[in-house]
């Protein structure tokens, strides 16, 4: 998949299917909606196309009240091109757009910057200035200046809207099965190895660090985990995802999202050094508890000890009830 920043880049396609939207968790109807826009593409031999934004624009207009996000741009990017997407433009959400009239942006963005011949949108589509667009504005349009629009309604499971709004509350809750349920596959978050103030090795639990820059977790609190990027198979662990109310506040990461990660089997081909910079990807499966303020590190260090028991306790469960599946598919 070809990403862009913007519309304006030589490399674009000289034609597109295309749609428009957040895509924020890129959650079963996210998928529904792109397996429609590819299908659609393929038999008018366009590529499928993404138009996303950056920052979000509920961050732009009110960064203290906007939604959590429930993934960073580089998730969003991974999960929308394993969907098929031929190339996404990521568009920058500023002053410009904030302020562009709707028919300013049929005509700038959608016919002469991306010539779209096909446009699909989501039935709660809005655009342009003070949301003043609509599907019945985005049709007659098309009828005018010769692309064809199409809308796709809520997608459901069993009678209920999947959401982005729906997955952050399952996530905020805690219900991580849910998440998966509404997203298709595990709640993840990848990204680099970074070096942090490498107090786990002194508690004897080293962890893996992903750091994230003005970025509001949609999930919260101590998980078992799967991390995917150092061996052949995913490697059991227990995971800080937060803001660490147990470190001095003078610490230079405190109050920023961090998620740490501890593996309960380190492997031995693995060096101490050697994860630094990769790129990694966590599954949080199974939410232990919420954050918790330890009195000192000796509380701190018996407080992961016993979060390692609770998720080597968990993956054991978890193992049992897979064994039980395959022997009740066998008989």
């Amino acid at each position: 998949m070809k990403v862009f920043r913007g519309y304006q880049h030589p490399a674009l396609a000289s034609q597109c299917a295309l749609t428009i939207g957040n895509f924020d968790g890129v959650h079963r109807g996210h998928q529904a909606m792109l397996a429609l826009l590819k299908n659609e593409a393929q038999h008018r031999g366009l590529p499928a196309c993404v138009m996303t934004f950056e920052p979000h624009p509920r961050e732009y207009f009110s960064p203290a009240t906007a939604p959590a996000r429930i993934s960073t741009l580089r998730d969003k990017l991974t999960e929308l091109a394993r969907c098929g997407v031929d190339q996404t433009i990521v568009l920058p959400f500023n002053a410009r757009l904030a302020t562009q009239t709707p028919q300013a942006f049929i005509s700038d963005v959608l016919v002469d910057g991306l010539r779209a011949k096909y446009v699909l949108v989501g039935d709660d589509f809005r655009f342009g200035a003070k949301r003043a667009g609509d599907y019945a504005m985005l049709d007659a349009a098309g009828d005018q200046q010769g692309f064809d629009v199409a809308r796709m309604n809520s997608y459901e499971v069993h009678g209920h809207r999947v959401s982005s709004s729906a997955v952050r509350e399952a996530l905020a809750q805690g219900r991580m099965e849910d998440a998966a349920r509404l997203l298709g596959r595990p709640y993840s978050i990848s990204g680099h190895v970074v070096h942090g103030r490498k107090l786990g090795r002194e508690l004897g639990f080293r962890t893996l660090n992903l750091r994230f820059s003005h970025w509001k977790s949609a999930a919260a609190g101590i998980f078992a985990v799967h991390v995917h990027g150092l061996a052949d198979s995913p490697l059991p662990g227990v995971a800080n995802l937060g803001v660490r109310p147990s470190l001095d506040a003078r610490d230079i990461n405190a109050g920023r999202v961090l998620l740490e990660t501890y593996c309960l089997a380190w492997p031995a081909s693995l060096g101490s050094e050697e994860a630094y910079g990769k790129i990694i990807r966590v599954e949080l499966l199974h939410k232990l508890h919420d954050e918790l303020t330890y009195d000192g590190l000796d509380a701190l260090q018996t407080g992961i000890a016993r979060d390692c028991d609770d998720a080597r306790a968990f993956f054991a469960s978890m193992h049992t009830e897979t064994s039980r599946q395959t022997t009740r598919d066998r008989i």
